[in-house]
């Protein structure tokens, strides 16, 4: 997939992959009621299974990232893009993880660059995921092996070398 992108002059920017049930569970608990009345947040994630992948598109070269500075203010992730926080994706037509209708894949109020992205980003994808319709970066692998089956096992930074 990353090959296909690279072509067309993109990279993947992958945002989340696995993640323990145990955080789920604490988003589950932190959540506003909204978020989980509305579908955005679910009891169960295929990212607890180690089938799921939240990702975007980045141009090649990557252009370089601002820090975020703790506090600084910032606006809603449904905002037009040169009003977010700078980052060096491509427009989606919204921030990621945005919890608004916007997001879904599909929203007709999406057009542009923004709808290119998002039809490219799942083009790509589908040679073996499918797209959570409600969320245009989330995919979730077809025939994943642990359909049924939820890992806790923790994850730190000393495990990721």
């Amino acid at each position: 997939m990353q090959a296909r992108v690279v072509r067309r002059g993109y990279t993947l920017k992958v945002y989340d992959c696995y993640r323990p049930q145990r955080a789920v569970d604490h988003f589950v608990r932190w959540t506003k009621v909204r978020l989980f009345a509305d579908g955005y947040i679910a009891e169960k994630s295929g990212h607890s299974r180690g089938s799921t992948v939240d990702l975007t598109l980045v141009r090649i070269p990557p252009p370089a990232q601002r820090l975020y500075v703790p506090g600084e203010p910032l606006v809603p992730c449904f905002a037009p893009r040169d009003q977010r926080f700078p980052d060096n994706t491509v427009d989606m037509g919204t921030g990621y993880d945005c919890f608004d209708p916007l997001a879904h894949t599909d929203n007709p109020a999406i057009t542009g660059a923004a709808r290119q992205h998002r039809d490219l980003l799942r083009s790509t994808m589908a040679a073996g995921f499918r797209n959570l319709p409600e969320e245009w970066w989330h995919f979730t692998l077809n025939g994943e092996p642990f359909p049924d089956t939820y890992f806790d096992f923790p994850v730190s930074r000393g495990s990721l070398h």
